[in-house]
Order: C-alpha cells, then structure tokens, then sequence
C-alpha cells in the first residue's frame, strides 16, 4: 500500500471518480475527427485582480484622483504608459503581449464584471464561483462539470476534462469523469522505466483487490496513465515563436496546448494562477502585480502562438471572484471590492471590444460608494461561451436560478 500511495502521489495525476459508470476509461482514445474538437481553457485568478490597473479606464479623471500612487499612466505619458484600446479603456503595459491578438480581432474584454452577491470573502467568493450558483454554499458539483454533464459523452476520452494543476478544482468537481494532473511530465512517476513498471505492477494489484469499488477507480485511474503515457503529449514541442514564461501559468498553458495538439480528446481545461491580493504594495506600470499580469499576458500570448489556426476551435477564458477598491489605500495598494475584468480570446470571438456597460467611478457611480459596479454578471460571459462556443443548447442546470435576458447579453461571437 505503501507503493500504491508513493506512486499515485508521484505520478502528478489524481482521477476524480464520483458517480461515474465503470469502463467509461475503456472508450476509444482517439475520438473522431479530433483535431476539430471544440476546446475550453478557464483561467481562475485567485486572490481578486484590480480589474481597473488590468484594463484601466484613462479617460476618466476620477480614476487617477482616487489612486495617486498606484494609477496606470495614461497613453503618450513618458514612462508607463497604459496601451490604448479605445480611447476609454487601455492595457496595462505589462500586458503588451496581448496586444497583436487584441489588433487582429481575436481578444476581447469585459469589463465591470463579476458576481451579484456582495460577498468580500475570497473563499465564499471563489466557492460561488466554482459552483456557479453565487450566494448559494449548498451546491455540491461546479458549472465546468454540470457544463460536461449535461452533452452527451459519446466517445469521450479519460481526458475529455483535465485540471493542469495538483487539486481538482471546485469548478470540475462532480459526477462527470474530470482528471487532475500536476505536470504531464511526471505521469508516469519517478524512476523512468520503473516507474512505469510500477504502474503495471499496481494496476495488476488494483484488479485482484477484493473491494469492488476500489478496483474500479483503481484500475481506471492506471488506465488513464497507461493511455496519457501511450499518447505521449510531452512530446509535442511549442511552435516558433511560442516563448512560454517560466511562471507556472506560462508552464501550465504548454501543457494544455500540448494536449490539445496530441489529440488525447480534451474538451475542457482548467488551471488558477494567484498572486492578485494586493493589499500592499501593489505598484503601477512596474511592481508586484505589473509581474504577474507580465506573466499571465505572455502566457496567453505564447498558448496563442502555439496553437496559430487551431485557436478558432479554442476559447480562453479569465476570471477572478471579485475586483478592488477604486481608491487605493494607506499601503499603496487596494481592499476587497466588486466588478473587475475577464478576457475571452480565440474561438471565434469578436474581438477588439472592451464590453462595458459602464457607470462610472464617481462616487454616487460605485457599489456601497466604494467599489467598481458589477453590470454583467460572470455567469453571461460563460453562458455565451459554453452556448456559442461549446454548442450546449440548455444552460438550465449548468447554472440553476440563472436566465440569460436580451438586454443583458454581451455578444461575444
């Protein structure tokens, strides 16, 4: 038991088997037409991004008067300048990377957006999230799985929902088959060709184990390493021109992209990036959130790249559970707030567009008189993208209680 546990934990792989039917693992790995299959990618930026340094509102002077440390300078400043979008809206310049798929038309922004509950709490926030139902603690599967639920499964693959990081996340979790994976690279645990050896020798183990659930889960899950190692994504080197960063975003997009071109059947990925709660210090155009937004821009930039012309069947998603204060505070950073921002890139987006319904930073503009204002709800944007995107007809209970009204839409595509 001792091996089973060293391995599993070594492998970088975890198989979230709740309610699925056996075999499901035994289905063909090579689904029809593969490479023409439709792909979701969601970024969740843990931690609450200011969604007004990502994409700041230049235009208006109320944004600079409340931020006199931290505001992004606007464009044609000397140094630091924002990237202009639109004359209202521009890009952090630590985004720059964005910008060539911003001119082609294949980016586009929300903004002022975000959850209907007023939740400051980063965990009931990113739970409401997850779960797809805001204000609701009782909902026990997320939007990502109910979303893989409610398709038929018809040929789907022990990858057709992959998380590239240790932990399923809350999103994925539910009786749809979803696989969580730390590194593509580390599947078949450690030691090389014993490592794989181990595999076989505890799969065999798993199938003479006398529970029968247990050898279920367990012989699908060796079954899932056995066919990822056989598929071999690692294999596939980035194309020309696609310089992943270092960080683990940059690390965690090639590898998805790497699946995707493999072929192994993905229709969904997930992955989180952190490091946006910046209470203190939080800088301007340089500093500690200019590094991450740097490496998340680059990041999307490279998975772009790579991917060149199959980007029209892949959409990329960001999101985070709430924005910022508009003012900064007294350690030149900002607090828990409302609305802030999500990007859409690729998958026949119509790009080019901030989508705002915009309000305003002025005081009698803001929620509670002190944060961004939510006017479109998280659940549009990903309503639009699993309809438009993904083909899903009936969003009921992909996000229960939830109805998508003309008025609101963003119209993504």
């Amino acid at each position: 038991m001792h091996d089973r546990r060293f391995f599993l934990k070594s492998s970088g792989l975890a198989l979230a088997a709740i309610g699925f039917a056996p075999g499901f693992l035994r289905r063909a790995l090579a689904a029809t037409d593969a490479s023409r299959r439709k792909v979701l990618v969601t970024i969740f930026q843990r931690g609450a991004v200011d969604g007004l340094s990502m994409v700041p509102p230049v235009a208006e002077p109320a944004y600079a008067a409340a931020r006199p440390s931290i505001a992004i300078p606007p464009p044609g400043a000397a140094d630091g300048a924002a990237l202009d979008l639109d004359g209202h809206f521009a890009l952090h310049p630590a985004l720059a990377s964005l910008l060539p798929l911003w001119a082609s038309g294949s980016l586009a922004i929300v903004h002022a957006a975000g959850s209907p509950d007023p939740s400051r709490s980063h965990f009931d926030a990113q739970d409401f999230l997850d779960a797809g139902t805001p204000g609701l603690k009782s909902t026990r599967d997320g939007w990502l799985n109910r979303a893989l639920q409610s398709e038929p499964a018809s040929g789907a693959t022990p990858f057709r929902a992959v998380a590239l990081q240790p932990n399923l996340p809350r999103s994925l979790a539910g009786r749809a088959p979803a696989v969580a994976m730390g590194s593509i690279g580390d599947f078949g645990g450690r030691g090389g060709r014993a490592g794989v050896g181990m595999a076989d020798r505890l799969s065999r183990d798993y199938a003479a184990a006398g529970d029968a659930a247990l050898r279920t889960a367990g012989g699908e899950a060796f079954e899932a390493l056995r066919a990822l190692r056989d598929a071999n994504p690692a294999r596939v080197s980035p194309a020309p021109g696609a310089d992943y960063p270092a960080a683990p975003i940059g690390q965690r997009l090639k590898q998805i992209a790497q699946l995707i071109k493999a072929d192994v059947g993905l229709e969904i990925a997930a992955t989180d990036c952190g490091g946006w709660d910046t209470h203190a210090g939080q800088g301007a155009s340089r500093g500690r959130l200019a590094a991450r937004l740097g490496e998340l821009g680059d990041a999307l930039a490279a998975f772009s790249a790579d991917l060149c012309e199959r980007m029209a069947d892949v959409c990329v998603v960001t999101m985070t559970e709430f924005g910022r204060t508009v003012k900064e505070n007294g350690t030149r950073g900002t607090d828990h707030g409302h609305g802030s921002v999500m990007l859409v890139l690729g998958g026949g987006v119509k790009g080019r567009r901030v989508l705002a319904r915009w309000k305003g930073l002025k005081e009698q503009d803001l929620y509670e008189g002190r944060d961004l204002a939510v006017t479109t709800d998280h659940r549009e944007v990903l309503s639009e993208v699993l309809a438009q995107h993904m083909g899903i007809a009936d969003l009921s209970n992909v996000f229960p209680g939830f109805t998508s009204r003309p008025e609101q839409r963003v119209n993504l595509f």
